[in-house]
């Protein structure tokens, strides 16, 4: 009466662990977001086993089945498509539930694209935040950086093709230009590419070559540094963002009146930007 969460490669096939592949031969079940893409996996490892789909659409109607075959003595691995089950992927009501009822979880370690990126990034790993997946919407995106402006630990996100030149510069627009990020791109795979840029160079490289904006990518940013004098980086968004509406003296007045600031201070900044 055991589920097991198992980590899968998330590239390369030669990253599962042995003890993954024992497991997945052991147990009487396997829990899969892609049932069609496990397959593939477990057929290349040369394992037979029983595929049952549990992906973001059933997982909590499914849940239930699974805690009764646990019950029943079944024991069952949980994987996804590629990583660690769980980490932006479907697991964590089937786990919950397992808890619940006093169910056995055990975890099988192995890849996750998150960390492999952190461990290469050559920014502080000592403390960080894992965001995810940025939201799809502008507004909504901008709104969750602007959350993040005076975070200190390094950021973790995960962000797809077609949303990343849009995600970067929204953070051009929130986090200024020179922010540090490292892109890590279809990590593990052929094409396994990683660079270190400002946010603004790292546009600039992306719209050098279509093909680069091209995979899986896994974005790791540095965190804010105060300093004595610094101001809080809220307010500087709000600034930049009123600037494209206003003239920068109406910008700074309004900016200076939210946040009970001398309003010279914050034209003199908003000068400074433009230079």
């Amino acid at each position: 009466m055991t589920l097991y969460i198992v980590a899968t490669p998330i590239g390369n096939l030669d990253d599962i662990t042995l003890r993954a592949i024992n497991t997945l031969k052991s147990v009487d079940l396997i829990a899969a977001e892609d049932t069609r893409h496990s397959g593939l996996l477990l057929q290349h490892l040369g394992i037979k086993a029983k595929l049952f789909a549990l992906h973001d659409h059933n997982e909590q109607d499914k849940a239930n089945f699974l805690i009764e075959k646990l019950k029943s003595g079944l024991s069952i691995a949980l994987i996804s498509d590629a990583g660690t089950p769980l980490i932006n992927d479907p697991g964590y009501h089937l786990v919950k539930a397992c808890r619940d009822n006093g169910i056995n979880v055990v975890p099988v370690p192995g890849a996750c694209a998150a960390i492999a990126a952190l461990s290469v990034a050559g920014l502080p790993s000592d403390k960080f935040t894992y965001e995810g997946f940025l939201p799809a919407k502008s507004k909504a995106r901008q709104d969750c950086l602007i959350k993040l402006l005076d975070e200190p630990r390094t950021m973790i996100f995960y962000e797809s093709t077609h949303r990343l030149l849009d995600a970067l510069s929204d953070m051009q627009t929130i986090f200024g230009a020179n922010k540090h990020i490292v892109l890590a791109k279809e990590l593990t795979k052929t094409w396994e590419t990683i660079v270190s840029f400002t946010v603004s160079q790292l546009i600039e490289w992306l719209n050098e070559d279509t093909n680069r904006q091209k995979g899986e990518f896994v974005l790791i940013v540095e965190g804010h540094a105060k300093t004595e004098n610094d101001i809080d980086q809220k307010v500087i968004s709000t600034l930049k963002l009123l600037q494209k509406e206003l003239p920068l003296k109406k910008a700074a007045a309004i900016t200076a009146e939210i946040y009970g600031l001398k309003k010279n201070q914050l034209y003199q900044i908003g000068l400074d930007a433009e230079q």
